[in-house]
C-alpha cells in the first residue's frame, strides 16, 4: 500500500505509546504510517448530529468524529474503552496481541493494611470499587482519575490513602510499575483489557486489508466473548461488569460477573466450551447471570443512573419498590429511627379498660416488655389497618380503628366508656388525640412505647416530591432539607399533611394510611406517557 496510513490517537503518554506500537508493526512489515495526535472535538464539525451516528464513547468520540471527517485513516484505542456498538460506518479492523489482563494494586506503604478492618483505597473504575468492597466491605474506596501519571502521583501524595488500583498493562506499558505492587489474580477484569484496538472505516477496503495482517486472532476470539457478554447484559448503563475469556489447550475458558455499585451483591459464572463451538458462550453466560437476579440488579443499576425525581423517608420493601411506574425514578431511607422503650410492669398491675394504640411501633414496644397473655386489655382502640390486625394476630380484639388519631378521638369522645384511657405513644408526637380527649372531659395517660430519633440528611435537587408518614418525618426531613416552591408533599394521612402544610404549598393526601396507597398517590403524579 503506498499511501501513509494517518493512525489518529488520543495525546496522552499511554495512548501515545499504543498508537506507536501500532505504528510500528505496521512499518516492519513495509507500510507507511503517521501519527495524528487529537486533544478535544472543538474544532471538529459534521453534518450530522453525534446520536445520529451513535458516537457515544467518552474516550474514543474525538477519534470517531475525525475519521468520519476524513482527517484520519485509523484509529487506536484501548479496546476496554470503545463502546460495544461502534458509530455507523467505523468497524473494529484489528486487535493486537494482548498483554497483561490483570487488575494490580499499588502499595502507598506496604501491604499489612489488608488485614485491617479499616483501609482507603484509591479508584475511578465501578468494577473494581464494587470488587473491592465485596471482598473487604468494611474498607473505604475514594475516587481516584486522570492519566497514570497523575493517578501515581496522587496516590504518593496522600497522607491516608493506603493504596490505589490500575490496569496492569497500561503502568506496564509505561514502565512505571512500582516493584512492590501485586496483580489482583481473584478480581475479574474489565471485558478486554490488556487489549490494543484498531478501528476503521467500513468502506476503506485497502487499509482495512493493511490491518488485517497485524490482527492478532485469539485475542479478538477471546475480546469479542468478553464484549459480547458486557453487551447482552449492559443494556446502555453503566454497571459493575467484568469478563475474561482465554484460549488454553484448544478451549475457551470464560469468567463473568456481576456486581451492584456498593459491592454488596454479586452474581458470577464461569464456562469452558471447546476452540470452536464457542460461539454461544457469552449469550449462555448473560442469560445465566440474568436468570439468577441479573435483570433485577441490572434495573437497580439502570434506575440509579436516572435522576431523582421523588424520595421517600421511608424505606422501601422491594415489592413496594416494583409498585413505582416507570416514570417515578425513587430512593428511600428511614428518617426516623425507632428504640423501644422498657415499660415498668406496675403500668399493668390492675386491669385497663381503655387503651389507645396509634402505630405498629406501639405494639412492638407492649410486646417486647410483655407476653400476650399479661396484656389483658378491656377496650382497643387503634389507628390504621395494619396497626389493626397486628393487635389481633397477637394480643386481642380491637373494639375500634380509624384512618387517623383525629377521627378516633372524635370517636372516642361519643362512645368510649368510661371517662379514663392509657394511650402507648412515642416520646415525639403531633396528633391532637390527648387534647380532644382532654377538653372532653377523658383524662389519658401516656406511656412512652418508644422513642423517636430524627435522623434525615439532604436529598438530591432533583426531587420534586417527598413522601411522609408521620410528622415526625416532616421534622425529620425539614432539619437538613430546603423545601422549594415546585416540590410536592405526598402524605399518609391528615395529620402527617398538617405538619407538612407549614412547609409545603403543594400536599397530595392518601386515600388510606398505607406505604402502597402514598405510591399510588405518587403514580397519579408521574403518569407514564
Amino acid at each position: 500500500m503506498s499511501k501513509v496510513i494517518r493512525i489518529g490517537t488520543r495525546d496522552s503518554e499511554l495512548a501515545l505509546y499504543q498508537a506507536k506500537a501500532v505504528k510500528g508493526q505496521l512499518e516492519h512489515l513495509g507500510h507507511k504510517a503517521v501519527l495524528v495526535p487529537l486533544k478535544s472535538t472543538g474544532d471538529l464539525v459534521l453534518d450530522k448530529p453525534l446520536y445520529e451516528l451513535g458516537i457515544t464513547g467518552i474516550f474514543t468520540r474525538t477519534l470517531d468524529i475525525a475519521m468520519l471527517n476524513g482527517d484520519i485513516d485509523i484509529a487506536v484505542h484501548s479496546l476496554k474503552d470503545v463502546p460495544t456498538v461502534l458509530p455507523k460506518g467505523i468497524v473494529q479492523a484489528a486487535v493486537l496481541k494482548r498483554g497483561n489482563v490483570r487488575d494490580t494494586l499499588v502499595f502507598k506503604k506496604n501491604e499489612e493494611f489488608l488485614s485491617s478492618k479499616e483501609a482507603i483505597i484509591a479508584s475511578g473504575s465501578l468494577r473494581r470499587r464494587a470488587q473491592w468492597l465485596n471482598r473487604y466491605p468494611s474498607h473505604t474506596l475514594v475516587d481516584l482519575r486522570g492519566n497514570v501519571n497523575s493517578r501515581l502521583q496522587k496516590l504518593e501524595d496522600s497522607e491516608t490513602w493506603n493504596g490505589a488500583i490500575f490496569a496492569a498493562a497500561g503502568i506496564g506499558r509505561l514502565d512505571l510499575r512500582p516493584e512492590e505492587a501485586v496483580n489482583l489474580e481473584w478480581m475479574v477484569p474489565a471485558p478486554a483489557q490488556g487489549a490494543i484496538m484498531i478501528a476503521a472505516m467500513e468502506e476503506d477496503e485497502k487499509t482495512r486489508a493493511v490491518l488485517a495482517e497485524i490482527n492478532h486472532e485469539e485475542t479478538q476470539i477471546s475480546t469479542s466473548i468478553e464484549r459480547d457478554f458486557l453487551n447482552k447484559l449492559e443494556g446502555g448503563c453503566t454497571a459493575p461488569i467484568g469478563a475474561l475469556a482465554y484460549i488454553k489447550d484448544e478451549e475457551v475458558n470464560f469468567e463473568g460477573i456481576l456486581l451492584s455499585k456498593d459491592g454488596t451483591k454479586k452474581i458470577h459464572v464461569k464456562r469452558v466450551k471447546a476452540l470452536g463451538e464457542h460461539h454461544d458462550i457469552a449469550q449462555w453466560c448473560a442469560d445465566y447471570v440474568l436468570e439468577r437476579g441479573g435483570t433485577r440488579l441490572m434495573d437497580t443499576i439502570k434506575q440509579s443512573e436516572k435522576e431523582i425525581n421523588v424520595f421517600s423517608t421511608k424505606s422501601f420493601t422491594e415489592s413496594q419498590r416494583l409498585l413505582l411506574n416507570e416514570k417515578v425514578v425513587a430512593k428511600s431511607s428511614d428518617f426516623i429511627k425507632i428504640s423501644l422503650n422498657r415499660i415498668h410492669p406496675r403500668f399493668l398491675k390492675n386491669e385497663i379498660k381503655n387503651v389507645i394504640i396509634t402505630s405498629q411501633n406501639a405494639v412492638e414496644g407492649l410486646l417486647t416488655n410483655f407476653s400476650a397473655i399479661e396484656l389483658q386489655f378491656k377496650n382497643i382502640y387503634c389507628v390504621g389497618r395494619r396497626t389493626k390486625k397486628m393487635i389481633e394476630n397477637r394480643i386481642g380484639k380491637v373494639i375500634h380503628s380509624e384512618k387517623n388519631a383525629k377521627k378516633l378521638a372524635h370517636y372516642l369522645v361519643e362512645f368510649m366508656e368510661g371517662t379514663e384511657a392509657t394511650y402507648f405513644c412515642s416520646d415525639m408526637r403531633l396528633d391532637e388525640l390527648p387534647s380532644i380527649l382532654s377538653e372532653n372531659n377523658i383524662k389519658v395517660n401516656e406511656i412512652e412505647a418508644y422513642q423517636t430519633k430524627l435522623d434525615s440528611f439532604k436529598i438530591p435537587e432533583t426531587a420534586k416530591g417527598v413522601m411522609f408518614y408521620s410528622p415526625s418525618t416532616v421534622q425529620s426531613f425539614k432539619k437538613e432539607n430546603t423545601v422549594e416552591d415546585t416540590m410536592t408533599a405526598f402524605c399518609i394521612g391528615e395529620t402527617t399533611a398538617k405538619e407538612a402544610s407549614k412547609y409545603f404549598k403543594n400536599i397530595k393526601i392518601a386515600k388510606v394510611p398505607t406505604v402502597e396507597s402514598v405510591i399510588e398517590l405518587v403514580n397519579e403524579s408521574f403518569i407514564p406517557a
